[in-house]
């Protein structure tokens, strides 16, 4: 009896064991992949304080403007067209249930606090992550496969003050500019509609505007931008220096940045949310 028992119990045990160790190795995975980015943001923090305290250490102002107009410039206008979208989209969708209650000119109120407060660092960080994030981590994961990261390192120069300082500082900057772009459009195509298609005045809608939003909605929406534009710069180095197995790794690498930086921003914004909502800013 014994001799059969244990067999089977040993294979009950590889049952339960196999989720379990599928489970546990994922979450070291992720405190794995948490505790590198942290230490690439620390290392990235000690660049810049190093660099804006001391005239001998530069992080490469050419550098950082051709990663601003690489990642944030050339994504103006896919953000403006996803936000002129969601503008229109908005005022379609609120004008008829707010109609039966005779405050369809309600709509501009609705559109400006979600625009400012979600909507448009949202849109843009999305946006961005698509855009910049995947091109970020498949070049710098280009370079780890080539070697061209430890001929850096062989001439004692580090590769996160010439490599990654340049992309996060550039991806901070382009996304704040990307989230007020994006809250401007959305507004403006859902003015334009309000006018043209639900006949609500010009100088209605634009009161109301005024009057229901506040410069701390603009400032939350803008800050949540920042620390946006932080995450998928850190995400993004974080794969490309972590790449390998050739150019499958950097196909693995591109397509976990796109994933990890939305789930990052979603749970960031998930965040915000709580923490204004406790202090009553929302």
């Amino acid at each position: 009896m014994d001799e059969q028992a244990n067999p089977r119990r040993s294979s009950i045990m590889g049952v339960v064991l196999t989720p379990l160790e599928f489970l546990g190795g994922r979450s070291l995975a992720l405190l794995d992949h948490i505790g590198k980015a942290a230490w690439l943001m620390i290392a990235v923090s000690g660049w810049i304080l190093r660099a804006s305290t001391s005239r001998r250490v530069r992080v490469g102002r050419a550098a950082i403007i051709t990663q601003i107009v690489r990642v944030g410039v050339r994504s103006i206008f896919i953000v403006s067209l996803v936000s002129g979208c969601v503008g229109l989209i908005l005022a379609f969708q609120l004008a008829p249930p707010l109609e039966e209650f005779g405050q369809k000119d309600l709509v501009a109120n609705i559109i400006g606090v979600a625009v400012f407060r979600e909507l448009g660092p949202l849109i843009g960080a999305i946006v961005l992550t698509g855009f910049a994030g995947a091109s970020i981590a498949a070049e710098i994961g280009t370079m780890v496969v080539s070697e061209e990261v430890e001929a850096l390192e062989a001439h004692a120069l580090d590769p996160v003050r010439f490599l990654v300082v340049p992309r996060i500082v550039a991806a901070i900057i382009a996304m704040t500019c990307l989230a007020v772009i994006s809250d401007i459009v959305a507004i403006c195509a859902a003015l334009l509609t309000s006018i043209t298609v639900l006949e609500i005045p010009f100088t209605t809608y634009i009161d109301n505007t005024l009057r229901q939003v506040k410069l701390v909605d603009f400032a939350t929406g803008v800050g949540k931008a920042a620390i946006f534009g932080m995450l998928i710069g850190v995400i993004s180095c974080v794969n490309g220096l972590g790449v390998t197995g050739g150019a499958a790794g950097v196909g693995r690498a591109t397509t976990g940045t796109v994933v990890q930086c939305v789930v990052a921003i979603v749970i960031a914004d998930l965040m915000f949310t709580a923490i204004f909502f406790a202090l009553k800013l929302v």
